[in-house]
């Protein structure tokens, strides 16, 4: 792995970009009301997305080599906006869902922090500037509290 990512935004039309990330192209754009044509996701809401990945991806592999199973796992990433310009995002709350057998609290809990604290390196660029805030359901139950990073 590269120690550098690049990736190449072409203008289309409109507000719409092409953008090429390592080989895979996405179209991001924006609602109509703001002169797009809502051809593709906004590209802040992208942050969320990129969140979302970067933990579900770790906790996938942390809970793997624990040898934790799961019969779903769904992130739910929801950011509050800054209503002044810039409109930013001043705080992200994320929801780890789990539904499964005998999935055991302390684990899920172990791999999320592992994550968060550690390994994302999106979540470690976020904390930086935005209030992170997280918490962990198993089979719709809230395990714990929401957890403030």
């Amino acid at each position: 792995m590269s120690n550098s990512h690049k990736i190449i935004a072409k203008h289309q039309d409109g507000m719409s970009f092409q953008i090429d990330i390592a080989g895979h192209n996405i179209i991001v754009d924006t609602a109509e009301s703001f002169g797009g044509k809502n051809q593709g996701p906004p590209p802040k809401q992208l942050m969320l997305a990129a969140l979302a990945g970067c933990t579900g991806m770790d906790v996938v592999s942390l809970l793997s080599k624990m040898r934790i199973q799961f019969d779903s796992f769904n992130l739910t990433v929801e950011g509050i906006v800054n209503p002044e310009h810039p409109k930013k995002y001043n705080k992200i709350h994320i929801i780890y869902q789990l539904k499964g057998n005998n999935i055991p609290e302390d684990k899920v809990e172990k791999a999320v922090n592992l994550s968060l604290e550690k390994y994302c390196g999106v979540a470690a660029v976020y904390k930086k500037a935005i209030e992170l805030t997280y918490s962990i359901e198993i089979n719709n139950s809230l395990i714990g509290k929401i957890n403030k990073l």
